[in-house]
């Protein structure tokens, strides 16, 4: 029997008429679409399935071979999603954590048939603070290491919550970046303040499964910032360090330990850090969901990562119903 698949990206389904600021769903749109499509297309060649995907930006397209699905008139995203849901086996989502979004989907579609991390994991890293003191906590290096060291020539304000480098800036000096800290909180943004870590900005691609976590790719993170210190993300080489790296086993060691520390870590994950010269990787943030990482990655691998994914849900519904049917 063909498992039903529903594919769905916040922006391109429809969310970008309701994201908040224009300018940031602008600057998500185009890397929310290269995911969808990624997505789709490593699906669409999975046997045994049928894809569906949500699709409702003015321009748009779908890999051949997945059915294009769209929000009724007036229906929110939630509604949208909590139907598909009904009508799908499995739900693979990308969402920002921004505003408790990508958690709220995980709740509206429910444990059985969700392709990712669950609710607590991503209540945990949708906080940036939040999430480098747990780490902190758990002997992992993060920013806050740095809070006090000497030598640290700039800082870093962003939303505690935010994605893909929006509203980010950076400062040369400590006092501007708290005033500018204390001037967006004025106006109600969520934000947080740290020292900005020099070296190479890296990320790690994981493949979770409750049991085990494979480190699949390291990945070069294209990062600029402008005269006036915004920050902007500029895109990502997929597996840019080897296996024969000498970096790449330290490298798989803090994945390991992120994912020890976050237990609910499921699915496709990624971990930005920055390289430092001296102390090695420092985590920077954990996002609980695909990254624009996961685009050409399959290819890159010769290997097809929604394959495992679904494979990866299929057997925890499974579990499931031999849980269910032993308590019966």
């Amino acid at each position: 029997m063909r498992k039903r698949v529903f594919v769905y990206e916040y922006l391109s389904g429809g969310g970008w008429r309701d994201y908040g600021e224009d300018a940031a769903a602008d600057e998500l749109l185009p890397l929310g679409l290269s995911m969808r499509d990624a997505m789709v297309a490593d699906l669409v060649r999975v046997a045994d399935c049928s894809v569906s995907a949500a699709t409702c930006v003015p321009v748009n397209t779908l890999p051949a071979g997945a059915v294009p699905l769209r929000p009724q008139p007036g229906e929110s995203a939630f509604a949208f999603v909590a139907r598909q849901s009904a009508l799908h086996d499995l739900v693979w989502l990308v969402a920002p954590e921004t505003d408790g979004l990508l958690a709220r989907f995980q709740r509206t579609v429910g444990d059985a048939r969700w392709l990712g991390c669950n609710a607590e994991a991503i209540e945990l890293s949708a906080g940036k603070r939040a999430t480098l003191a747990h780490l902190a906590a758990h002997g992992i290096a993060t920013p806050l290491a740095f809070e006090h060291a000497p030598g640290i020539a700039r800082w870093v304000v962003k939303p505690d919550d935010g994605a893909g480098g929006v509203a980010t800036r950076v400062h040369t000096r400590h006092a501007a970046a708290r005033e500018d800290q204390a001037l967006r909180a004025q106006a109600g943004a969520a934000l947080t303040l740290e020292p900005w870590v020099e070296g190479e900005p890296l990320s790690l691609s994981l493949l979770c499964d409750g049991h085990k976590t494979e480190m699949l790719s390291v990945n070069r993170q294209r990062i600029a910032i402008d005269a006036e210190g915004r920050l902007s993300f500029e895109g990502v080489t997929v597996n840019a360090l080897g296996r024969d790296d000498p970096r790449t086993p330290a490298l798989a060691a803090l994945a390991a330990q992120v994912a020890e520390a976050i237990p609910g870590l499921h699915g496709f994950v990624g971990i930005d850090l920055v390289w430092h010269p001296q102390h090695g990787p420092v985590v920077i943030e954990v996002n609980p969901r695909v990254t624009c990482a996961y685009v050409g990655l399959s290819t890159a691998l010769r290997r097809n990562l929604a394959a495992e994914l679904v494979a990866t849900g299929l057997r925890g519904q499974a579990h499931e119903r031999e849980a269910a049917h032993a308590g019966a």
